[in-house]
């Protein structure tokens, strides 16, 4: 995917070209489709959300809000927190007591949590990623990008305005508090 095509694609996108949709669409589509996947690769067979609804539904957000983006990672850092809105929906009414709920639905990736092996639940994560946020804000977001986004350290910091090395701080700082709160115990010595 060449950040800069999908850059002016945003920008004409922004500016009204009825034809950029048609031209972001597959520029973007197999890199949200990947995050997707990678998501829902823990969860259960038979899940009723695949991850090309999830793809679809996450950019047919996005491009319904109007908004403009500054790049591809702006962009799909933005993706990232619609997925994760969407992933969070679905998992509160699959948890919901009328629709059977209690069952756990994903692991928590291991690059979230190193030796975390717990089921770990959209919702629960969410709950704890807002409560992150009220600590620190740009460490949620760290977390929002680089798990739900799959954006590298660079892109990451990108996105953010920071550098790398702060990125790289932050995400190992709230991957130990995200384990704590999440496992109730300490994590495991790096």
């Amino acid at each position: 995917m060449d950040p800069e095509t999908v850059t002016e694609a945003l920008n004409s996108m922004a500016q009204g070209d009825p034809k950029a949709f048609d031209r972001l669409l597959p520029l973007v589509y197999r890199e949200m489709r990947r995050i997707a996947a990678g998501y829902l690769k823990d969860e259960r067979p038979g899940h009723t959300l695949q991850p090309t609804a999830l793809a679809h539904e996450a950019y047919l957000r996005l491009v319904g809000r109007g908004a403009q983006w500054e790049n591809r990672a702006h962009f799909l850092g933005v993706a990232a927190r619609a997925m994760r809105e969407i992933l969070v929906d679905h998992a509160r009414r699959r948890r919901a007591l009328k629709r059977g709920g209690g069952q756990p639905l994903t692991q928590l990736d291991e690059a979230l949590v190193v030796g975390g092996d717990r089921p770990i639940a959209f919702d629960d994560l969410d709950a704890a990623l807002n409560d992150l946020a009220r600590l620190s804000e740009r460490q949620a977001r760290v977390v929002e990008l680089r798990y739900f986004g799959g954006l590298t350290i660079e892109e990451t910091g990108e996105v953010l305005g920071i550098s790398p090395v702060t990125v790289k701080r932050d995400w190992a700082t709230a991957r130990a508090w995200l384990y704590r709160e999440l496992s109730g115990s300490e994590p495991p010595a790096p």
